[in-house]
This record gives C-alpha cells, sequence and structure tokens, in this order.
C-alpha cells in the first residue's frame, strides 16, 4: 500500500470509530432518559426531577432533600424492575449475538435452536411435576430450566457433528428438538392444575413484578 491508501484507510477507520462511539453514547444517553422516565411513572405520580434526585441522593453524596415516600417508590420498588429489565435485555442481546457469531449464522436464536423451548420445559417439569435436576428451594425453576436449555445445546451439537458441522445442520437440528420439547411442555399443561398452569403461564411470559435488588444481584455477572 502506498502512504497516501495507508492515510486514507486510517481515515476511514478513525470515522468508523468515531461512528461507534457517538452511537454507544446516544444509546447510553437514551437509556439513562428511559430510565427516569419510567421510574416517574406508575400510581404514584413523580416528577423526573424527584426521581433523579432521590437516584442522586444514594448514590452521590448530593446534599438534598427528598422525602422517606419518594425514596421508597423509586428506590425499592420501581429502581429493581427497570435494571432488572435491562440487564435482562442486555443478557439476550449478548447471547444471541454470540450464538450468531459462533455460528455464522443470522438466523440462530435461542428459538430456532430449541434452546427457549427446553427452558421452558425445564421449568414446567420444576412446577409442574416438582421435580429438579439438582437441588431444590427457590432456584429449582430457574436451575432446571438452565440445565435443560444446556442439555439442548449439547444435544444440538452432537447431532451436527454426527451429520457434519455446519450452521444449517445445527438450525435443523434446533428446531427439531424445538418442536420435541414444546410437545412435552404441552402434555405437561395438559395434566396440569389450574394454579400449576397459571404458573407457568406467567413463567413463560414472564413479569418483572415483585423484582427486588436481590433477584438483580442474581443477574450480575
Amino acid at each position: 500500500m502506498t502512504t497516501r491508501e495507508i492515510i486514507q484507510t486510517e481515515e476511514l477507520y478513525s470515522r468508523l470509530i468515531a461512528k461507534k462511539v457517538f452511537f454507544i453514547l446516544a444509546a447510553l444517553g437514551g437509556l439513562v432518559a428511559l430510565v427516569l422516565v419510567a421510574a416517574s411513572l406508575g400510581s404514584a405520580k413523580l416528577g423526573i426531577g424527584e426521581v433523579a434526585r432521590a437516584i442522586g441522593a444514594r448514590l452521590l453524596p448530593l446534599n438534598v432533600t427528598v422525602s422517606d415516600k419518594v425514596k421508597v417508590i423509586v428506590w425499592d420498588i420501581r429502581l429493581p424492575r427497570i435494571v432488572l429489565g435491562v440487564l435482562a435485555g442486555a443478557g439476550l442481546a449478548f447471547s444471541g449475538t454470540a450464538m450468531q457469531g459462533i455460528m455464522r449464522n443470522p438466523l440462530v436464536s435461542p428459538y430456532t435452536i430449541g434452546i427457549a423451548s427446553a427452558a421452558a420445559f425445564g421449568a414446567s417439569v420444576a412446577i409442574i411435576l416438582g421435580a429438579g435436576l439438582i437441588g431444590s428451594g427457590k432456584y429449582i425453576v430457574i436451575t432446571n430450566a438452565f440445565i435443560f436449555a444446556l442439555l439442548n445445546a449439547v444435544l444440538v451439537y452432537g447431532f451436527a457433528r454426527m451429520r457434519g458441522m455446519r450452521s444449517e445442520t445445527l438450525i435443523l437440528a434446533g428446531i427439531a428438538l424445538m418442536y420435541l420439547f414444546s410437545a412435552c411442555t404441552s402434555v405437561l399443561q395438559y395434566i396440569a392444575t389450574e394454579e400449576e398452569l397459571h404458573a407457568v403461564v406467567h413463567w413463560l411470559f414472564g413479569s418483572l413484578t415483585g423484582a427486588s435488588w436481590e433477584n438483580v444481584r442474581v443477574l450480575l455477572p
């Protein structure tokens, strides 16, 4: 490469980096704004300024006056839900990107390779049958879902190795397992009681209701 070509390449690279940095900063700014707006919405109407003061008084050495009611609403009720939603969304984005990068196929997702269906089946087993592969207690549903999702990933990888490691084979094996686990989940839902069925559906759809800082700590690396 000539000196001019090297300079042009470096300038192009610098512009691309600058665009990425700007996009990341803009996204972070938008996220902060959305957090403040979300924390101000609810049955108890709060101003964005009140929310910002309540958060700042807790995180920063600021000499601001915030009522105990606002502190409880913002810090103990609304903020855990918001932070948990942000972490869950970020985790899904990172895992999806990792799967697509590893398998080199933009069609890969937790649904197309059966991981989501396997996790749903594992959770249904814990909720309806009360059976956990490892241990028991309040984390039995999460543990079961994780183990079955991991088992699905191992099966998909094993089937793909038998047929030749290609991304198309991985997706086809994943789709087959997705339908298998979905059918098994449907059978469990058929024999479940009304309360168990409600719990399964609630888990499948997900909810941030009742989120606490303990739940947030579980998601932290």
